[in-house]
C-alpha cells in the first residue's frame, strides 16, 4: 500500500509546485529560477522533473516538494504534509502509525489548540449578543465560519474543564498557553473574550488573540496567547494561512494591525492582507530556531508591501518599525494614509470597500509617505532638514539600489528645497555609520540559513536511524542524535511516513552525507576566508588560499557527482 508521501508525489510534480511559488524557465531538461532560499542575480537553482528534485549551486538547498515546502514556508515536515496532501486531494486520517500514547509533545499540542477552537465556536454559535456585535463591526455569516472567530464567557475554568474531559492532561492544556497555574489549582488563561485564532502556514491553529467583549476597567484590550512549543511570534502572521495564496497572485501583501482590520480587507476583496495582531516583526528572514520569520516569508512570496496602520502616534511608530524591517529585507514599501481615527476597519464598514480600495491605489513609497508628513507638520526649514537626515535618510540609506537612492534624493531636494548635494554628504555619513552593523546583519542571516540547511539533513538522517535502528548512521552522527532525542516521535513519524516502500532508501542516505558534507565544507570555506581577511601575513595568506582551493576542489567533487547521476 502507497503511503501518503507517495501518492501525494503522484498527483503533484515538483514543476507544479515549486512554480506555484517562483517563476521557472525552462533549460533544457530541466527548468531553473533564482534561489528563494539565498540572494542571488544569476540563476543558480535548477529543477529535474525527471528526478522530483531540485538543487542550488549556490547556496546548497536541495531535496524534493516536501523539502521545499517546509524550507520556504517555514513548517515542520507534518505541516508540510497536510498543506500538500490538502493540495492533493490526499486524505491523512487512515495513516496514523503511532497510538494516541506514543504521540509527540508537539502533536498533542495541536490537538489541544483545535479542540479549544471548536469550543469557542460553539460557545459562540448560541450568542446572540457576541453575534450581534461582531455583525455591527461589519462581519459577515462567511467570515465570521472562515476565521473560525469564537468566544468564551466569563468563567475561571470552563475551558479547562471541557478540555480535560477530552482527555487532555494539565501539562498539555499549561504548555498550549491555555490555562495557568495557581495554588488552588488551574484556571483559563482567556475569559470573557472574543476568541481569534492564529494559523500557521498550513492552517494549523497555534495560538490565539482574544478581545475583551465587556471592559471591566482591569483588565487589557487584548490577550494573546504566549511563546510555545508551536508558536513563535516572529514566525507568523495573523490570517498567512488564507493569504499567502493572493499575496502570490497580485505580487503584493497588505499589512494592518489589528484582527478586524484584516477579516474586513478579506471580506472586502483584498485576500493578500496579513496583520500584525497576537504577533511579533522579527528583524531578520530566519528566526534563531531555523524557522523563516513572518515578513521573511511574506518577502518569498512577494518583494511588495503595503503598510496600513491607524493615524496615531502607535500606528506611526509601527510604520517606521515595519518598514525599516522590509526595506532592510529588500522589499518594495508603499504606505496608506489614513484619516485620523480612523482604522482599516472603519474605513470599510463605515464608508465602502471602494474607499478601501482608493487608499491602497493612492498608497505612496515609504519615504515619499514620511517626506510629506515632514514637511507638513514642520514651518522651520532648519527643523525639517534636522527631521530628514534623522528620520528619512537612514530609510534611503537602506534602499538596495544606487538608482533608488539617487531618485529619492533628488525627489527630497525638489520638495524640501536642500541642495542634493547636502543630501549626498548626509547620507554618506548614515551609510558609514550602518556599514558594521548591515554586514554584522548580513553574516548572521547567511549563518542562520547555512545551520537550517545543515540541521534539516540531520533531521532526516537521524529520524530514519530512529525509525530502522540504524546503528551505523547513529554512529556517525553521534553527537548530533543527542540534542533530537526530545523530538524522536516526531522524527520517526516523519521517516516512516516519507520513507515507507521506499527502495532507494540507501541511495537517499547516500545523498544526505554527501549534502551534510557539503554544508561541513561550507561551514569550514567561511572560517577559512574569514581568516584570510584578517591575516595580514604573506606567508600564512598563501597557505590559507591553498587549503581554500583544496576544500573548493572537494565541494566541486560533490556537484561533479550530483550532475553525473
Amino acid at each position: 500500500m502507497n503511503s501518503p508521501v507517495q501518492k501525494i508525489k503522484e498527483r503533484l510534480s515538483i514543476e507544479e509546485v515549486v512554480s506555484s511559488y517562483i517563476k521557472l524557465d525552462r533549460a533544457g531538461t530541466n527548468l531553473k529560477a533564482r534561489c528563494p532560499f539565498h540572494n542571488e542575480k544569476t540563476p543558480s537553482f535548477f529543477i529535474s522533473p525527471d528526478r522530483g528534485t531540485y538543487y542550488c549551486f549556490g547556496c546548497g538547498a536541495g531535496g524534493d516538494i516536501f523539502t521545499f515546502v517546509e524550507e520556504f514556508e517555514g513548517l515542520d515536515f507534518k505541516g508540510a504534509l497536510k498543506l500538500l496532501a490538502d493540495r492533493a486531494g490526499v486524505q491523512l486520517e487512515n495513516f496514523n502509525p503511532k497510538d494516541k500514547e506514543n504521540k509527540s509533545e508537539k502533536e498533542k499540542l495541536y490537538e489541544v489548540m483545535e479542540e479549544a477552537t471548536l469550543f469557542f465556536e460553539k460557545n459562540l454559535e448560541g450568542n446572540t449578543e457576541v453575534l450581534k456585535y461582531l455583525k455591527a463591526r461589519g462581519l459577515n455569516e462567511k467570515s465570521i465560519s472562515d476565521f473560525r472567530v469564537g468566544f468564551v464567557p466569563v468563567d475561571w475554568r470552563l475551558l479547562y474543564s471541557n478540555l480535560k474531559n477530552k482527555g487532555f492532561s494539565d501539562k498539555e492544556i499549561e504548555q498550549a498557553g491555555l490555562a495557568k497555574k495557581a495554588e488552588k489549582g488551574m484556571y483559563d488563561r482567556f475569559r470573557g473574550r472574543v476568541m481569534f485564532p492564529i494559523s500557521d502556514s498550513s492552517g494549523r491553529v497555534i495560538a490565539f488573540s482574544g478581545r475583551i467583549f465587556v471592559d471591566d476597567g482591569k483588565s487589557a484590550k487584548y490577550l494573546n496567547s504566549p511563546e510555545t512549543p508551536i508558536f513563535s511570534k516572529n514566525a507568523v502572521l495573523y490570517g498567512i494561512d488564507k493569504a499567502k495564496d493572493s499575496i502570490r497572485k497580485n505580487n503584493f501583501s497588505i499589512l494592518v494591525e489589528g484582527q478586524m482590520d484584516l477579516i474586513l480587507s478579506h471580506q472586502a476583496g483584498y485576500r493578500n492582507t496579513v496583520a500584525t495582531s497576537g504577533t511579533a516583526l522579527s528583524d531578520s528572514t530566519v528566526s534563531k530556531e531555523n524557522v523563516v520569520s513572518n515578513l521573511g516569508l511574506i518577502r518569498r512570496l512577494s518583494t511588495n508591501i503595503v503598510l496600513a496602520f491607524d493615524a496615531d502616534k502607535a500606528g506611526s511608530n509601527a510604520t517606521i518599525r515595519a518598514g525599516k524591517i522590509a526595506l532592510s529585507l529588500g522589499m518594495d514599501v508603499k504606505v496608506v494614509k489614513m484619516p485620523e481615527g480612523v482604522d482599516p476597519a472603519d474605513l470599510i464598514s463605515k464608508s465602502s470597500a471602494e474607499a478601501w480600495k482608493q487608499a491602497i491605489k493612492e498608497s505612496k513609497h515609504i519615504i515619499e509617505f514620511l517626506l510629506n508628513k515632514v514637511l507638513e507638520t514642520s514651518n522651520d526649514g532648519r527643523k525639517a532638514g534636522r527631521e530628514i537626515k534623522e528620520k528619512i535618510l537612514p530609510f534611503v540609506d537602506a534602499l538596495e539600489s544606487s538608482i533608488e537612492k539617487t531618485y529619492f534624493l533628488k525627489k527630497i531636494s525638489d520638495m524640501s528645497g536642500i541642495p542634493q548635494v547636502a543630501l549626498e554628504d548626509d547620507l554618506k555619513k548614515i551609510a558609514q555609520e550602518s556599514k558594521y552593523e548591515k554586514e554584522e546583519i548580513k553574516e548572521a542571516g547567511d549563518m542562520v540559513n547555512k545551520l537550517y540547511r545543515k540541521d534539516y539533513i540531520e533531521r532526516k538522517l537521524i529520524g530514519i536511524a530512529f525509525w530502522k535502528k540504524d546503528s551505523k548512521i547513529l554512529e556517525r552522527l553521534r553527537e548530533a542524535a543527542k540534542k533530537y532525542e526530545n523530538i524522536r516521535e516526531d522524527l520517526i513519524f516523519e521517516a516512516e511516513v516519507f520513507y515507507t516502500n521506499n527502495e532507494d532508501l540507501e541511495k537517499s542516505v547516500e545523498e544526505m552525507f554527501l549534502s551534510l558534507e557539503e554544508e561541513h565544507i561550507n561551514e569550514e570555506l567561511n572560517k577559512k576566508m574569514l581568516k584570510l581577511k584578517q591575516t595580514s601575513d604573506e606567508t600564512i595568506g598563501k597557505i590559507i588560499l591553498q587549503e581554500i582551493n583544496e576544500l573548493n576542489k572537494k565541494k566541486e567533487n560533490i556537484k561533479n557527482g550530483r550532475i553525473k547521476k
